[in-house]
């Protein structure tokens, strides 16, 4: 199971653990993680110090549910010295530069999401962060302080000369455009402490497969109404011969591309199981094959081992469920059995010949 972890510097971990795993063996991998050692940590769940001793399940610690790590910074010093003096190291002077300007790129060194987005935003700040330089980045941290302030001063002058004359037609403008900014910026921060996933990149779902013997990485899209295939794509698996130009049309998404035209039928291969598929030949090079819900559909009872748990699959998930609970086959086969079927989203499943009428 997958457990979130939070420091007292608000940096967020992801552990992978057993539900059976100890405390103790937790605050190891805490210790990889943060360079905290075991005998300074100090784990909350539900407000609540757990023990070395401890396993996970007994205190019941779930999938996905968040602890709290603080240090108790060791020694005779006050049990909030540690925690504080981390955040004090890592805050900012008043002209911009960082109290402690190696702690504070190790910091932000250690966040990789975060890099990725100064590299988009400010690749300069970046650079300085990711350089061996600290005089350079103490350097950069106080000209984007004095950016900021430079801009805000700029937008209190310019509000201060609006509103001398409110009745400015112009004037008016440049207010309701000041209001509707204040209203975006005070939505995205917003966003950020509520919903801050939805500025993550969602990863793309892929199968790899074979067309007409060929292989390829297929784009999995259950929205999409048919499945495509690309013209130059078609043409390296050997099947622009059978182009049925008669299908020709203009295909509408959030662009619009040239249908060329129709395959009827073809040979796709997932797994170790062949399936019959017809796709629409797009002029269109940024996409070579997209598996989409006209083949989801057509295949959703045979293709529940490669991928896709439909509801056949989730019929035949109960009834093992209700065979276990019985006691009507041998528990450790069952339940290897379960997890495998549980896993066919990833890999194709080999059922052993004595548990294959289970599923019949």
């Amino acid at each position: 199971m997958k457990i979130t972890v939070m420091t007292a510097d608000e940096q967020i971990l992801t552990l992978d653990v057993d539900p059976h795993e100890s405390v103790e063996n937790v605050k190891a991998l805490l210790e990889v993680e943060t360079s905290v050692p075991i005998q300074q940590q100090q784990l909350l769940f539900n407000g609540k110090e757990i023990r070395n001793s401890d396993k996970l399940s007994a205190i019941g610690v779930k999938d996905d549910d968040l602890l709290m790590m603080v240090s108790s910074g060791g020694g005779s010093g006050s049990s909030g010295g540690a925690a504080s003096g981390t955040a004090n190291e890592l805050s900012l002077n008043a002209d911009g530069s960082a109290v402690n300007p190696s702690a504070f790129q190790q910091h932000i060194r250690r966040d990789s999401n975060l890099i990725g987005q100064l590299f988009q935003s400010d690749p300069e700040l970046a650079q300085a962060i990711l350089g061996n330089d600290l005089n350079r980045l103490q350097e950069v941290l106080r000209m984007r302080h004095r950016q900021r302030e430079e801009l805000q001063r700029q937008k209190e002058e310019e509000l201060a000369l609006l509103y001398a004359d409110p009745f400015d037609v112009e004037a008016q403008r440049k207010i309701e455009a000041a209001i509707r900014q204040k209203g975006i910026d005070e939505n995205w921060a917003a966003a950020l402490e509520h919903n801050p996933e939805a500025f993550a990149r969602v990863v793309m779902l892929y199968v790899d497969m074979e067309v007409n013997g060929v292989p390829l990485k297929a784009f999995v899209d259950s929205g999409a109404q048919s499945t495509i295939i690309s013209k130059s794509c078609a043409e390296r698996c050997g099947l622009l011969r059978l182009l049925d130009q008669r299908y020709k049309g203009i295909a509408h998404g959030v662009g619009q591309s040239e249908i060329l035209g129709r395959i009827h039928v073809a040979p796709i291969k997932i797994g170790s199981i062949f399936y019959p598929c017809s796709f629409l030949v797009l002029d269109s090079p940024n996409m070579e094959f997209l598996f989409g819900l006209d083949m989801l559909r057509k295949h959703q009872r045979k293709t529940y081992r490669h991928g896709f748990l439909m509801r056949k699959s989730l019929r035949r998930l109960q009834a093992l469920a209700h065979k276990l609970h019985q006691g009507a086959i041998i528990h450790h086969q069952g339940a290897s059995l379960l997890g495998e079927l549980l896993a066919t989203s990833l890999r194709t499943l080999n059922l052993k010949p004595k548990l294959q009428s289970l599923l019949s």
